[in-house]
């Protein structure tokens, strides 16, 4: 083993043990998350812990209700010449929950591996002398996964700017370096038809209700022409008052799903075509509203991949194969948003439970001590990654040039389904 290869394995082995050093204080952050579950945009009680939490670190500088009201960012930098060249690695937390089921995706652990990933890569670089470049390490809080879109929100408000690389993982029943993000776009769609009563003069009403079903089947029909991998699901939320008065208001809801976001644009214009056909069929008028911040796909960086896993297997962790991947359901976040900002990758950890996301079940393993042990792993391996990184400028610029070169692909096949 090459001299630098050891001094690189004994710096990991100090920042693990700093993240151990610190496990209490961070148990305590997920619990405290946990045990007062926040919805979207309203995290303020989570979003205080964590600035409370990295108020009381020493070093970091602390922003709160950064860019949002439930968004924070702290940022910690190494000392040098400033004509040193700077590279700067983010963690992210989140930290929203489920309505009526409290964490039942995990996010208060998500917010543990960012702070826990954070502390331990800062505790190492800080007694690290001769660095090859100046280290800025930033953590930020970003609100708003489950609904709405925070880092989308961010991405716009320029809270990623100046940022090489960024690194989050997230709790599922597997350690998986990668799975697949699909392109996601939420819609609503509401019909004003006018009401009467139904058995009395039902000629002179429209119905909203016929309009809502008309649409629910046009996309059911849709469905055959369909590529296999392109997704459409949806409810009715409002499908009128009393059997006797003809409905004069519908509204339904949909997601639009598909592998990229270049496809998302094909799939959008087929669907609005069945959304405003059964407006026509049957004279409502219709409005169609897309939510604000469309969920991208994720571009991968099999190289930041590699080294995640290399790392997590030095840890104990077992990774699915390739083809576990492939069979895995496919999911929707707005990291996948992020990932065409900036290099990054966005891992999934087991957490000593084979329960499903969005579920009671999941909630109660999310809050179990059990999860602890893998959650801590999971920081470990994630901070040793960006070690990796910020250590050799060579694996650097390799991982920005595969960021590049997949953004230039999607590009490209984006103006070849505009030119078709």
């Amino acid at each position: 083993m090459s001299e630098g290869a050891v001094l690189l394995l004994q710096l990991k082995q100090r920042l693990c043990r700093s993240i151990d050093e610190a496990e209490a204080k961070l148990h305590s952050l997920s619990q405290d998350i946990w045990s007062c579950p926040e919805l979207a945009y309203q995290e303020n009680k989570a979003h205080s812990r964590l600035v409370e939490f990295f108020s009381q670190e020493e070093g970091w500088k602390v922003d709160a209700h950064f860019k949002l009201q439930t968004a924070f960012r702290a940022c910690w930098s190494t000392k040098g010449s400033e004509q040193k060249d700077v590279v700067s690695v983010g963690f992210l937390c989140e930290y929203d929950a489920l309505p009526g089921i409290g964490h039942a995706c995990g996010h208060n652990l998500i917010a543990e591996v960012g702070a826990a990933a954070a502390v331990g890569l800062k505790a190492v670089l800080e007694n690290t002398h001769k660095l090859p470049v100046r280290v800025e390490v930033t953590v930020l809080g970003t609100p708003a996964e489950e609904d709405g879109g925070g880092k989308v929100d961010l991405i716009k408000e320029g809270a990623f700017d100046g940022m090489d690389v960024v690194f989050m993982a997230h709790p599922l029943q597997d350690d998986a370096a990668y799975l697949p993000l699909m392109a996601i776009q939420d819609v609503t769609i509401k019909y004003h038809g006018k009401a009467c009563h139904a058995s009395a003069y039902p000629w002179e009403g429209i119905n909203a209700l016929d309009a809502a079903v008309l649409c629910y089947n046009n996309l059911s029909a849709l469905r055959q022409q369909m590529k296999p991998d392109w997704r459409v699901h949806g409810i009715i939320k409002h499908g009128g008052v009393r059997p006797h008065i003809i409905p004069a208001y519908t509204e339904l809801e949909y997601y639009l799903r598909t592998p990229s976001r270049a496809e998302l644009s094909v799939l959008k214009e087929k669907a609005e075509r069945c959304f405003r056909s059964a407006a026509v069929a049957t004279g409502c008028e219709v409005e169609v509203e897309y939510g604000k911040n469309p969920y991208d796909n994720m571009l991968r960086n099999r190289t930041l991949e590699d080294l995640y896993e290399i790392n997590g297997k030095s840890l104990g962790m077992e990774f699915i194969t390739d083809e576990e991947v492939l069979n895995k359901g496919s999911v929707s976040t707005d990291f996948g948003n992020v990932s065409f900002v900036l290099p990054g990758i966005h891992p999934y950890f087991y957490i000593g439970s084979n329960a499903l996301n969005h579920t009671e079940e999941y909630t109660v393993a999310a809050g179990d001590d059990k999860a602890q042990f893998f959650t801590v792993r999971t920081a470990k391996a994630l901070a040793m990654t960006a070690l990796d990184v910020l250590l050799s400028p060579e694996l650097l610029q390799k991982v920005k040039l595969e960021f590049a070169e997949a953004k230039l692909k999607e590009e490209q096949s984006k103006t070849q389904l505009l030119l078709r």
